[in-house]
């Protein structure tokens, strides 16, 4: 049995590990300038550094966690790891437009198999209730303050020693975290498991990679474009497929039975939907800031402390709601925080300041992240056997990924159209800049009460304070002492 110290020391490297590969989503972004100049990217090229690291990571996250079922937790955690700092090695010491490409793709693959297989450690160690909720909150505070941080830390990495140390700085921390998981991290996998689903992973795999490829090409192509229309077609019939097939399979990768959890399906549900808002929110706001105020990468990133420094705090105060009253009352108030902050950003202006503009929106929004990402997280993996903590997170993970790509592809695509449209009616850059992000942060808000109404009525409102775990026969986990 796992020491209650112990126990607290293996959360800390796993929130470690987690607010690593959560910086290197954000981090890169305030560096894509620099980045483009001394490696020569087209600006065609450019967003490939991004989309990269998006498309494996959201298309491996199921696979990856489900493999940290079956093949052992901490042994797919460590190899992600390995994988996630020799890419970020490899990134750093990029010396063209392809070789840079090709290693963050292999880190959003590493990020893939760390983030589920990290989050089903932290739910084999805890229990479920009041001990899991507590971990759940430092977890969703680290996810908060990761996405923030990592706009920071970009802008001083750039502005004081140059954009490859973004990349540097996470090859300590996984030979850290290399070192330790064997000293803190017990090893657990589904033992009832006897063959690979090879035919469900390739099918899953290759429906998400290309349903995310769809989504950030989306733009470049046109909503309406054949190019674009027949990847969402191919992802469906990938999709629909590996339903076919799990509905048939022995030793389905994603047993179907997993979503007669209302729980965990609203929670799913709700995730795409935070992630939607979340992910375009920080992508418009941080735009806002550079190409209309005239923020250097440095000053907005610094800009975003108030939302760190609200958000962290309110993650752990929305742990201990969650015990106390439930998920759904807790996540109802976390989705109308996020809308109401949207609401307020449809009013920044041309001459705005930091104070009337951003501030007061920021710090609603800071409330609605801690009060949403921490019961969504919580509920996902509410009642699931311990046998398949792998796969709830890969799900969870993949639904946030999924509608955070959807949301940047969407909300962009409505910004450039409405600022072109402004463009071409004489209207100078700065005033169509401001129209658009006001049409993408309405948007915005349509999407985030979507989420007040699922939270009202999709996700359940049992108390999980008190819900018991669902039954696991002792033959499905087998766990080895570290």
């Amino acid at each position: 049995m796992t020491s209650s110290r112990r126990k607290w020391l293996a959360l800390a490297l796993l929130c470690t590990v987690q607010f690593m590969v959560v910086l290197d989503v954000a981090v890169v972004n305030v560096a894509l300038p620099s980045i483009q100049t001394d490696l020569g990217f087209s600006q065609e090229d450019l967003q490939w550094v991004i989309s990269a690291y998006a498309l494996l990571f959201g298309g491996f996250l199921l696979l990856g966690g489900r493999a940290a079922d079956l093949l052992g937790r901490r042994r797919v955690f460590m190899a992600g790891i390995v994988v996630f700092s020799v890419a970020s090695l490899l990134s750093g010491l990029s010396w063209s437009e392809g070789s840079l490409i090709a290693a963050r793709g292999l880190q959003g693959l590493g990020a893939a198999t760390i983030s589920p297989a990290a989050l089903s450690i932290l739910m084999t160690t805890f229990k479920e209730g009041p001990e899991r909720n507590t971990a759940l909150g430092a977890w969703g505070a680290v996810g908060a303050f990761g996405a923030v941080a990592g706009v920071l830390l970009g802008g001083v990495l750039t502005d004081l020693l140059s954009w490859q140390w973004i990349f540097f700085v996470n090859v300590p921390v996984g030979v850290g975290a290399f070192i330790l998981a064997p000293l803190l991290l017990d090893e657990s996998r589904d033992a009832t498991a006897r063959a690979f689903d090879v035919p469900g992973a390739t099918l899953v795999t290759g429906g998400l990679v290309v349903l995310v490829f769809a989504i950030t090409q989306a733009n470049k192509y046109g909503w309406g474009s054949a190019e674009t229309i027949a990847l969402f077609a191919a992802a469906a019939v990938m999709l629909a497929a590996f339903v076919a097939w799990e509905a048939r399979a022995k030793d389905a990768i994603m047993p179907l039975r997993i979503f007669r959890l209302r729980t965990v399906t609203g929670a799913n549900i709700a995730g795409v939907i935070l992630g939607t808002v979340l992910f375009s929110m920080f992508l418009m706001l941080t735009l806002y800031m550079q190409q209309v105020l005239g923020y250097s990468p440095l000053r907005a990133g610094v800009a975003y402390l108030a939302v760190a420094g609200t958000a962290i705090p309110c993650s752990a105060v929305a742990a201990q709601l969650v015990t106390r009253v439930g998920v759904k009352p807790v996540l109802v108030t976390g989705m109308a925080f996020l809308t109401a902050g949207l609401a307020y950003f449809t009013q920044v202006s041309v001459g705005g300041s930091y104070v009337a503009d951003l501030l007061p929106g920021f710090l609603l929004i800071a409330v609605g992240i801690g009060f949403s990402f921490v019961p969504i997280t919580i509920a996902a993996l509410a009642g699931v056997r311990s046998s398949e903590a792998g796969l709830a997170s890969g799900l969870i993970n993949t639904s946030q990924q999924v509608g955070g790509a959807l949301g940047i592809a969407a909300l962009s695509a409505v910004a450039t159209s409405v600022t072109g449209n402004h463009i071409a009616s004489g209207s100078d850059q700065a005033d169509a800049l401001v129209a658009g992000f006001h049409s993408a942060f309405t948007v915005g808000v349509g999407v985030a009460l979507a989420g007040v109404l699922v939270s009202l009525f999709v996700v359940r409102g049992r108390d999980l304070a008190e819900a018991s775990p669902a039954p696991v026969v002792e033959r499905e986990l087998a766990v080895e002492p570290a």
